[in-house]
C-alpha cells in the first residue's frame, strides 16, 4: 500500500471514504488502513448515521456492510444514492452470504469482498472504486509535503526551510508516517502497529523516546511541527 501513488481530489484535498460497519474492532482496523492512504475517514455503525454522515461528509466512496441494527445495506444504498447517484459503494458480505453479494451488485454496488478479508485487498479495492469513478491527481512523486517539510520515499532525504537532516532508518518511517496522515492525531498504539509491527507491552515509551529524537532534529531552532495532544497521541502540522 505504501509504494501506491497517492491520490487527492482536484482541489488538492485527501480523498474521502465513508466507513459503515457495527463492529467498532472492525472499523477501527479498516479506518486506520485507508487513512494511511492519507485519506480522509468518517465512520457509522448505523444505517441512519451512515445516511446522515453521507450527507454531511460528501464521501468519495463508501465502504458499506450488508447486515446493519436498524436496516440494511442496500437500503443504505437506495438512501445514498437518492443524494448521490453515482457513489461508489464497496459492500462487505459474510462468506456464505451469496445472496447478499448478487443483491448487492444488482441494487447497483460497484464490488464486494467476503469477511474475513485482509486489509491490503480492501484499500486495493476501494483504490480501483475511486480512480475509475472520481475526478482525481494521482502523484506519482515519492515527495511528501507538509508546509516547509519534504521527505523523499524514494531517496529518503528529509528536507525542512532548504536545510537537509539526516534521521535513522526508525526515524524515518516514524516521519513518514506521521507525514502521511498530517493533521491527524496518532494515538501510540497507531503509531507502534505501524512503525514498529508490533506491541511493545509496557515499553509504549518507545514510542516517546522517537518523538523527542525527531522533534530535537525537525524542530530544533524552527517553530514546531510535532505537538502532543495530551491523552490521545501527537499530531505533525505545518508550523504556524
Amino acid at each position: 500500500m505504501a509504494n501506491a501513488p497517492a491520490l487527492t481530489r482536484l482541489d488538492g484535498s485527501p480523498v474521502r471514504v465513508l466507513v459503515v460497519d457495527d463492529e467498532s474492532n472492525l472499523t477501527e482496523l479498516l479506518s486506520m488502513a485507508l487513512r494511511y492512504e492519507g485519506w480522509e475517514i468518517r465512520t457509522a455503525a448505523t444505517g441512519n448515521s451512515a445516511v446522515r454522515t453521507a450527507k454531511e461528509f460528501s464521501p468519495d466512496a463508501v465502504v458499506l456492510d450488508m447486515m446493519l441494527p436498524d436496516f440494511d445495506g442496500l437500503e443504505v444504498l437506495r438512501r445514498m444514492r437518492d443524494t448521490d447517484p453515482n457513489l461508489p459503494v464497496l459492500f462487505l458480505t459474510a462468506k456464505d452470504a451469496v445472496e447478499d453479494r448478487v443483491a448487492g451488485l444488482t441494487a447497483g454496488g460497484d464490488d464486494y469482498v467476503t469477511k474475513p478479508f485482509s486489509l491490503e485487498e480492501v484499500v486495493a479495492r476501494v483504490r480501483a472504486l475511486i480512480r475509475r469513478s472520481v475526478q482525481l491527481v494521482e502523484e506519482t512523486s515519492s515527495v511528501l509535503r507538509v508546509g516547509d517539510l519534504s521527505l523523499d520515499e524514494d531517496s529518503h532525504e528529509v528536507i525542512r526551510d532548504g536545510a537537509e537532516i539526516s534521521l535513522t532508518a526508525t526515524e524515518f518511517e516514524l516521519l513518514r508516517f506521521m507525514m502521511r496522515n498530517p493533521k491527524r492525531v496518532l494515538s501510540k498504539a497507531q503509531i507502534l502497529d505501524r512503525v514498529w509491527h508490533y506491541d511493545f507491552g509496557g515499553q509504549a515509551n518507545v514510542v516517546e523516546l522517537y518523538i523527542s529524537y525527531l522533534r530535537k532534529k525537525i524542530d530544533a531552532g524552527r517553530d514546531p511541527m510535532i505537538h502532543t495532544m495530551r491523552g490521545a497521541g501527537y499530531v505533525l502540522k505545518p508550523a504556524k
